[in-house]
């Protein structure tokens, strides 16, 4: 275990990154509880930092990719900034058209997170929302812990407790490309979903009024592996609204508390995959459609669109307006508790 300390406009922040027995490692930050860097081998077992980052430490402040971060209070989106609890409306900033997205301009990706505990195969990070931060009512405190085990799998497991009725949606914002950071393009990276549905949206990537949709005869299937370039072209509303991939599909077989497999990816040319397991009800994928602009990435990198696709395993967009969806609402005398875990591989 090694950690560096960077300042930020904020303050001081901490880097600390855990090394396995075989030599692979991961990076993680306490500005925004990131994941920075992630070097896993190939199949031939050469070592390459598969996750977007920025060469300076601080370019992770405000960034508008929300880079590697995790989220909050309310990661996706919320429709119109508003939501009601008990009978009383609730206001957010509008920052995404006309939507709250992740929890504000000042969520929690834009907030330094206290490191709590290290040792050599976890970090334990936690910070403190005011009751109206944001607009989202109620003292809420949340806590990730990152584990980095053995066989290259890095696990996050997402607490949160609170004073008074509010509503949670955490995940990371992690973008991976399996070739290397600083590859290219990620089209012909193969994606398997277990999803078999999936949610429309407006315009405006808020869900439509109405069940699910089936997948099925859609470029939003990926139930069997498929490259995420494909489809990705077509003339085919949702992919017309974000410029490709921007959209909440369904965890098949999900069950409260139950980590189920979500999501495979893989690099057909260097070999290397990434499974990814979580409780949640939803998995979020966004293919780096407007990463163009990006800050200096590491190593003087340049992304541009379609670098690197971001698999947020989290609760539905829109969700504390829709009853008919799982539930985001978190009550006084609760925890909140998600797990998310990306396996690192290669074939």
């Amino acid at each position: 275990m090694d950690k560096t300390t960077f300042t930020t406009p904020l303050g001081e922040a901490c880097l600390v990154t855990l090394t396995n027995a075989s030599g692979a490692s991961v990076t993680l930050s306490t500005l925004g509880a990131g994941i920075v860097a992630v070097n896993v081998p190939d199949a031939a077992g050469r070592l390459a930092d598969v996750v977007l980052g920025y060469a300076r430490p601080a370019d992770y402040l405000a960034d508008g990719p929300c880079a590697g971060k995790v989220p909050g209070r309310y990661a996706n989106r919320i429709a119109r900034g508003h939501f009601e609890i008990d009978g009383r409306g609730f206001e957010l900033a509008v920052n995404n058209g006309p939507n709250a997205l992740h929890g504000g301009p000042t969520g929690f990706q834009n907030r330094l997170w206290r490191l709590v505990e290290t040792d050599a195969d976890h970090v334990i990070m936690d910070y403190t929302s005011a009751d109206s931060e944001e607009g989202y009512p109620g003292k809420l405190t949340v806590r990730a812990t990152y584990t980095w085990t053995d066989d290259n799998t890095l696990r996050l497991d997402l607490e949160a407790v609170t004073d008074a009725p509010t509503v949670v949606n955490l995940t990371n914002h992690a973008y991976w490309n399996l070739a290397g950071h600083d590859a290219g393009s990620v089209l012909d990276h193969t994606l398997k979903l277990r999803a078999s549905k999936w949610l429309p949206t407006d315009d405006t990537l808020i869900p439509l009024p109405g069940a699910p949709a089936p997948v099925a005869g859609t470029p939003m299937d990926f139930t069997s592996a498929k490259p995420l370039g494909r489809d990705i072209k077509a003339d085919f509303a949702a992919l017309v609204y974000g410029k490709g991939y921007d959209n909440c599909w369904v965890v098949d077989g999900y069950e409260n508390g139950e980590l189920k497999a979500v999501a495979r990816l893989c690099d057909p040319a260097s070999g290397r995959t990434l499974e990814v397991r979580s409780t949640q009800p939803g998995v979020q994928v966004y293919t780096g459609n407007w990463l163009k602009g990006s800050p200096e990435g590491k190593g003087g990198a340049v992304y541009d669109d379609y670098c690197a696709v971001a698999i947020e395993c989290q609760h539905f967009p829109d969700a504390p307006n829709r009853p008919d969806y799982p539930s985001t609402r978190l009550n006084p005398g609760e925890t909140f508790r998600e797990t998310i875990e990306f396996s690192f591989g290669a074939v």
